[in-house]
């Protein structure tokens, strides 16, 4: 099966390219990353904080059955412009991954459309090839395909 959201990784460079179209609104697209309950659903993790301004911060966490953290990162938010841009950075906590920088860009397509753009620079060549090693796309179309999910959801309600 294609997977709906696409990496693109140029050879000898420190950066991908994630995109994705979703058949949902613009602002319900950036509203599925600011705001932090429906962040928590789609990528099944607990939001500790979420400062959806500049010079602010992000911390997410997910723990396991039995209580144990599997996961957490934290980053800080750079610069938002409603609607259109986040500019923040990402690290995954207790991994020898540094910190990443994001661009992620919000794009309208049509009246129920809009696409995502995300822009991840890595500090090298090699660390960004380590991740792409990961089962990333994977993880990333399913997040993708839940928060759609997620988002319709909240519409019909």
């Amino acid at each position: 099966m294609e997977l709906k959201t696409k990496i693109t990784a140029e050879d000898g460079k420190q950066e991908i390219f994630i995109t994705r179209e979703f058949d949902i609104p613009l602002n319900l697209l950036f509203k599925a990353y600011t705001d932090a309950e429906i962040v928590g659903q789609w990528m099944g993790t607990n939001v500790l904080s979420l400062e959806n301004r500049k010079h602010g911060s992000y911390q997410f966490e997910t723990r396991n059955n039995n209580g144990d953290i599997i996961f957490k990162a934290h980053g800080s938010i750079h610069d938002i412009i409603w609607d259109h841009l986040i500019i923040r950075t990402f690290q995954m906590e207790n991994t020898s991954f540094p910190a990443q920088m994001e661009f992620l860009t919000f794009e309208k397509i049509s009246d129920d459309k809009s696409k995502i753009t995300i822009q991840s620079i890595y500090k090298s060549v090699e660390i960004r090839d380590q991740m792409l090693k990961l089962p990333f796309a994977q993880g990333i179309n399913m997040a993708h395909n839940r928060l759609e999910e997620v988002i319709l959801s909240i519409t019909k309600q």
